[in-house]
């Protein structure tokens, strides 16, 4: 499952645009509540022939027994394991067979499932949760089982120290009610924990009448309706059991020092804030907003120098929230004078308000950001979801109706009623040093294991039937392709499914071989210098006319709009004012580079650096260009001129691509970035900006102490001879499917984590470049299981080049594959990024249908002399993180 926690420093405009959706006509919403109780709600969206299902039970933490908080947890974890008429296997089979999404999310007040899917796989979805929530098979045996992953799960969030600080800053704000403890439980209480436990809660919670069914897509209402009612129409409803109460007491103020393995410090200071059905959330909305906007004191702290970085960001529960005010300090760097100014500008806001513009323009894009919730099938029924399941409204569209409503006075009550520094909880993570790389022997040898059964799984006839036949789907992309007179490439994709636009935008670029000598750190110090402003405007008045049409940009080698379709014109040329005449302040500089060096101190010093680090030199060979980094002396020998004459040299129209998704016309959208950008010129022959090839890498180990972690974090890495335009990719890409990918059925998740529990989570990913590529197998385990979950691995891999695949894997695989072309058009950002990334390594903008085509005619033994001939098993180079492994 994926994390259950959301961490506070996520930005709060996240928050926002996730509490809300744009007004949708009638004509699109079909609503229902069965017979035993189920609330349905249908909103069409034909962005994509894609489907979202979100099966939202209203019970989460809060409803857990006493002295078990992470129960709601660990019976969503066995919701995967199976259900009467349909095994574990099934179901693993099943949800990889669909290609998207297939998981779940436990939080204080609701559990959600939720499928991605193609559209055509909807009956699939939906007889799959139907089954779910009848019954589960919840054997000692399998429990045992989960135990160990979800344990593995618990040991990499208390691995970090801000989700230590996240868990103590609950115990702080919500003391005596639920919300004192976090969804993630503990490894005591799963010890505890019971089968017989689980299948009570389920029995007693997950029921009809106590759920909420959204489904948003490429689909027809009422045919979908009635395939609900097939489904779960006569499941019984039930007695609900009583839910807990809260009684918040007054917040007692706290300070909590942690130490951190982050490059830098950080300082937060945390409040309760009202919840998500309370009758001030949106003003509590508006007001973080505010707090956290570009233009106001707290983010002023990183533009002055006084901070690396200021801001402020909310986290919400159904009947209470949270918030924190956040400043970061350089490592070695004294915390006091951050905290200091943080509170001196909370008690500002407390006595003398917030600027009435600041709150104006925190409602006018919060409204904005409504519409955009159209633009991803999956976040439209994100947004409905949070409003019926989390906040208790009629539809999204009561979000801003609410919003609407809020007025400065009522923010400035709740600032007052908020920043009381007698009810603050403060906590300073101070950056500790880790230890030196140490190189290991090797972890534990060869072993014997189980492997993963070859046997096809047998699937039901319904599912069986859906997943028969395969074939390319239909792409619905029709992208218009320009390349301008000074060499811009401007790709748009029409799209009218909403009134917003967003560019996605991308100069190649390779500091490594562009910086002059003793340079390094320059594309990073210039990156730093595009938020203050253009030659025209400062950063405050940037700022101001972005927030005057509703837009979000951003300047730089990768830069982004998101704007109102009736903004375009004036955010396209925002965006071009700051990417072509960046004001490149001196006074500006003088503050990012005196940041950057600090950074730079604390990062050479931290565990992740050392660890990447580590690897880059076991993989490259000595003094490759890739082996370039920053350091303080490069950063500090840095001048403005320097800074300058990189900008000129490398911000090049030949060498960008502009992608627009959304409601424009391609032909109204080439002239807007003609008079945008048709000025830029480009000065001699284009760089090469491509890393050359290298020799195989060696095998090694190492270990990089993290006395901040409990839990491992392994890479194992090796250089591979298979570039990105080498057709032995589809068959490589083909492979890594059956090996890592379709989570649940994956070889490696079927032994690692469901047979053995040894891990949580594992990844793999072929990095395919120009002339240079990698294969990287993660995971995070205990150190006495790093032994066994690495042979593990490399059993796998030796397998797959020992025998083909077998034909139900195979084909497995290329449905999985194929289902995820049209999952990679459901929202505005993924075309974005998607067409983007095409242009970007000179591929046809139909390579996802081309590769389709491939994986269709792919044979096994191809697949597996692929494997044989470019994956090297016992020359990795594995590096852990965290306490010394064992074994």
């Amino acid at each position: 499952m994926k994390n259950h926690v959301k961490y506070l420093a996520a930005a709060l405009a996240l928050a926002l645009i996730g509490n809300a959706a744009a007004k949708t006509s009638d004509a699109d919403v079909t609503r229902a509540t069965l017979d035993n109780g189920l609330r349905v709600v249908i909103v069409r969206d034909a962005l994509a022939p894609v489907v979202t299902t979100e099966m939202n039970y209203l019970v989460g933490s809060d409803e857990v027994p006493d002295g078990f908080p992470g129960s709601a947890h660990a019976l969503e974890h066995m919701m995967f394991r199976g259900s009467p008429g349909l095994s574990k296997d099934q179901l693993a089979a099943i949800s990889a067979n669909m290609g998207g999404s297939f998981n779940a999310d436990t939080t204080q007040g609701v559990t959600q499932y939720y499928f991605v899917a193609p559209s055509q796989d909807l009956d699939v979805a939906l007889h799959t949760e139907a089954l779910r929530m009848r019954g589960l098979d919840i054997a000692d045996a399998e429990w045992a089982k989960e135990r160990g992953a979800i344990e593995q799960e618990v040991s990499r969030d208390l691995s970090s120290p801000d989700f230590k600080f996240y868990t103590q800053l609950l115990a702080q704000l919500f003391d005596g009610t639920p919300y004192a403890h976090t969804p993630l439980g503990t490894r005591e209480s799963f010890n505890k924990t019971s089968a017989a436990m689980l299948r009570t809660f389920h029995d007693s919670w997950y029921t009809p009448n106590n759920a909420i069914l959204v489904i948003t897509g490429d689909v027809d209402p009422a045919a979908t309706l009635a395939k609900v009612q097939a489904q779960f129409g006569d499941i019984p409803r039930k007695q609900l059991p009583a839910r807990p109460t809260f009684d918040f007491r007054p917040v007692q103020a706290k300070t909590v020092k942690l130490p951190t393995d982050s490059p830098y410090g950080s300082v937060y200071i945390g409040y309760r804030m009202p919840g998500m059905q309370d009758k001030d959330y949106a003003t509590a909305l508006v007001l973080s907003e505010a707090m956290g906007s570009q233009r106001a004191a707290l983010f002023g702290m990183g533009m002055d120098g006084s901070a690396l970085y200021g801001g402020f960001s909310g986290e919400w529960m159904p009947r209470a929230g949270g918030a924190v005010a956040i400043g970061i300090f350089p490592r070695g760097g004294n915390p006091q004078p951050v905290l200091a100014k943080m509170r001196s500008i909370l008690a500002e806001a407390a006595t003398k308000g917030i600027d009435p513009a600041l709150v104006e323009a925190a409602k006018r894009k919060a409204i904005a950001g409504l519409e955009f919730k159209k633009n991803s099938v999956e976040g439209l029924a994100n947004a409905w979801s949070q409003a019926l399941a989390f906040q208790g409204l009629d539809s999204p569209d009561a979000m801003k109706q609410a919003l609407e409503a809020v007025t400065p006075e009522a923010v400035n009550a709740l600032a007052r009623a908020t920043f009381d520094p007698a009810h603050a909880v403060t906590a300073i993570l101070t950056p500790e040093s880790s230890g030196k790389p140490v190189e290991g022997k090797g972890f534990g040898g060869a072993e014997n294991f189980a492997s993963s059964p070859d046997k096809p799984v047998t699937l039901p006839d319904w599912a069986a039937q859906a997943f028969a036949k395969l074939e390319v789907p239909q792409s619905t992309l029709k992208p218009v392709s320009y390349t301008l007179s000074n060499g811009i490439r401007l790709i748009v994709q029409p799209e009218s499914i909403s009134d917003t636009v967003e560019l996605f935008g991308r100069i190649k670029t390779n500091q490594d071989l562009q910086a002059g000598k003793d340079e390094e750190g320059v594309a990073d110090v210039l990156d730093g210098l595009f938020p203050f402003g253009t030659a025209s405007m400062n950063r405050l008045q940037l700022q101001q006319a972005l927030d005057a049409i509703s837009a979000k940009e951003s300047a730089g080698t990768s830069f982004s709009l998101s704007v109102p379709s009736a903004h375009f014109a004036d955010g396209i040329a925002l965006l071009a004012d700051n990417e072509l005449h960046p004001a490149l302040p001196a006074q500006a500089f003088a503050v990012v580079q005196n940041q950057m060096a600090g950074m730079v101190a604390g990062q050479l010093q931290s565990p992740d650096f050392l660890t990447e680090l580590g690897l880059a030199k076991a993989l490259l060979p000595a003094n490759d260009l890739q082996l370039r980094h920053p350091t303080p002396q490069s950063v500090t020998g840095l001048t403005l001129a320097k800074v300058k004459s990189y900008y000129a040299q490398t911000f090049r129209p030949d060498m960008t691509t502009i992608v627009i998704v959304g409601k424009v016309d391609p032909a109204q959208a080439k002239q807007l970035v003609e008079q945008a950008f048709g000025a830029w010129k480009a000065q001699g022959a284009k760089p090469d900006v491509d890393y050359v090839a290298v020799p195989p890498n060696k095998p090694g180990q190492f270990n990089v102490p993290d006395t901040s972690a409990s839990q491992d974090s392994v890479q194992m890495a090796q250089t591979i001879d298979v570039t990105r335009n080498d057709p032995t990719r589809y068959a490589l890409n083909l492979g890594d499917q059956v090996l890592g990918g379709g989570f649940y059925a994956s070889r490696l998740y079927h032994d690692l984590r469901d047979t053995r529990g040894l891990v949580y989570n594992v990844g793999t990913k072929f990095d395919l470049d120009r002339y240079r590529s990698t294969y990287t197998v993660s995971f995070g385990s205990d150190p006495d299981k790093v032994a066994a979950a690495s042979a593990i691995v490399v059993q796998d891999l030796k397998l797959m080049q020992q025998a083909p695949v077998s034909d139900s894997d195979l084909k497995r695989a290329k449905g999985i594959l194929l289902r995820q072309i049209p999952l990679g058009e459901s929202s505005f950002g993924a075309i974005g990024n998607q067409l983007l990334m095409l242009s970007i390594e000179d591929k046809p903008l139909d390579a996802m249908t081309i590769a389709g085509q491939h994986y269709l005619k792919l044979t096994a033994p191809e697949v597996q002399q692929a494997y044989a001939k470019h994956v090297r098993p016992d020359a990795f180079v594995t590096a852990v993180k965290g306490p010394a492994p064992k074994g």
